[in-house]
């Protein structure tokens, strides 16, 4: 994957749609940190890959949400299957 800043849009423009048809993603920087994604589309369905960079985005956050829950004292997935085992059990 290539790393291209906000200037390189301007200023080398075919490298980078070269490299993005190439290796199919490019990332932009912005003072040295990520900032953007460039993904190829030309051979694929566009409401897909919308769809699927949505789902990562959304794990992403669940994943960072479960993970401060976890940090503050709530209970784990395993804690939690724990416990209904116990209620069914009738314990």
């Amino acid at each position: 994957m290539k790393f291209y800043t906000i200037r390189d849009l301007r200023t080398t423009p075919k490298a980078l749609w070269n490299n993005l048809s190439n290796d199919g993603e490019v990332v932009i920087t912005n003072n040295g940190k990520p900032t953007a994604i460039l993904f190829d589309i030309a051979d694929g369905d566009l409401e897909e890959i919308l769809k699927a960079v949505r789902q990562a985005r959304a794990m992403i956050a669940f994943n960072s949400m479960k993970s401060k829950a976890e940090k503050k004292g709530y209970m784990s997935d395993e804690e939690i299957e724990e416990e209904i085992k116990k209620v069914r059990k009738g314990e």
